[in-house]
């Protein structure tokens, strides 16, 4: 996926009246939140509220939005080989636990979980609970009527959840495709100032604005822009979470023993701000368009920004955790036997084993995921080697 130029509501597939009707409703509760700030808000206020606002954002409505029918399509929607391979390497790490359990974070239709659940059975090594942790009422009905039907058998072992475990865990927590659609602050080098673009109304239309960034967002970008040897343009703008750090932590507190396994699209931080990246890493998702403007279509389209993957590694360090491994999307599964697997499959079709051949082009080719996404695992008390980080290991780069 492309960073392409900001989009118009013309150059994408139309919504119908029903979808504009919500849109308008949910445009309207920003709009109201602006004006009860003065004028205007941070970005990371209009990404939460576009996402996740309570039955209107984009994650907490109903329309369909993963798949072929709907905005964007993940690894595990693409093929089962992906969730295979994830599955060996929970295997490792669940036998060396004592009475292990999954946690997903976010698991969109259900179809990680229930390819995960099938190639663990298949090994026998079943964890004691499959917890998934998805915000979204749609989302989890989706989940569990997915998995009444294709895992009636097991659906016994999967245990939907609102918050995080109190107790802690001995687990492998997974986070596909999650850390991109956390809201992110963005900002912008104007001569020696660093200024936070916030979201303002007018014209009937919502805008970019500027405002001078405050300690904490001016404290972090300092580090960065300090620590760079990018030459910065003028008018630089890109993007940080500065929630991350409390979120790894929220994470750790419900970890006694056991290994996070993150996968996303993202860089280490000389590549994340990078001189080439002068406007940021910012995209939106619609109907298999992606593009850069992230004012239209408001609760209808995702939006989304790369992963500053050395915060990840920094917050982890901050918190006793170890980084275990880190790599890209197609080392990882090339370590977790993916040729192997496809040779597993047994006798195929011609158009099924090319097929196969199709899916794994997208999971592994540099020009499709299999750069652009990595895989970070982050660990506790763990004396496992990991088989997915075995090929290639990027953590200096980190």
């Amino acid at each position: 996926m492309q960073n392409n130029s900001p989009a118009s509501i013309l150059e994408l597939p139309p919504a119908d009246e029903y979808a504009l009707a919500h849109s308008r409703i949910l445009q309207e509760l920003i709009c109201a939140e602006i004006r009860d700030h003065g004028g205007d808000i941070s970005f990371a206020r209009f990404m939460q509220m576009a996402l996740y606002e309570p039955g209107l954002g984009y994650y907490s409505a109903g329309a369909v939005k993963i798949g072929k029918s709907g905005d964007f399509i993940t690894a595990p929607e693409i093929s089962p080989l992906f969730s295979i391979c994830l599955a060996r390497q929970c295997a490792e790490v669940l036998s060396e636990l004592e009475q292990g359990v999954i946690l997903e974070l976010g698991a969109g239709t259900g179809v990680m979980a229930g390819d995960v659940l099938k190639a663990l059975q298949a090994l026998d090594c079943l964890p004691e609970i499959y917890y998934i942790l998805e915000p979204s009422a749609d989302l989890r009905q989706r989940q569990k009527l997915l998995l009444e039907q294709r895992l009636p058998d097991l659906l016994s072992r999967v245990c939907w959840l609102d918050a995080l475990p109190a107790e802690p865990l001995r687990a492998v927590i997974l986070a596909n495709e999650v850390l991109d659609a956390m809201p992110v602050r963005r900002f912008r080098l104007h001569s020696d100032k660093i200024e936070e673009m916030h979201v303002a109304w007018r014209e009937q239309r919502f805008h970019w604005c500027q405002q001078t960034a405050d300690d904490e967002l001016e404290q972090e970008i300092r580090k960065i822009t300090q620590l760079s040897t990018t030459d910065f343009c003028e008018g630089y703008t890109s993007e940080i979470n500065l929630n991350l750090p409390p979120w790894i932590k929220s994470l750790s507190d419900c970890l006694q023993q056991g290994l996070m396994l993150f996968i996303d699209y993202g860089y280490s931080r000389h590549e994340y701000y990078h001189q080439q990246r002068y406007e940021g890493t910012l995209l939106c998702h619609y109907r298999q368009r992606v593009h850069s403007d992230p004012f239209i279509y408001v609760g209808l389209q995702d939006i989304t920004a790369s992963v500053d993957f050395t915060a990840v590694a920094e917050a982890a360090d901050s918190i006793d955790l170890k980084v275990a491994g880190f790599t890209t999307q197609a080392y990882f599964l090339m370590a977790c036997g993916l040729e192997q697997i496809m040779h597993e499959q047994g006798d195929l079709a011609d158009l099924q084993r090319l097929e196969l051949a199709r899916q794994i082009k997208i999971l592994t080719l540099p020009g499709e995921m299999g750069e652009r996404f990595k895989v970070i695992a982050l660990s506790r008390d763990l004396h496992t080697a990991l088989s997915g980080f075995s090929l290639v290991d990027h953590r200096r780069r980190l």
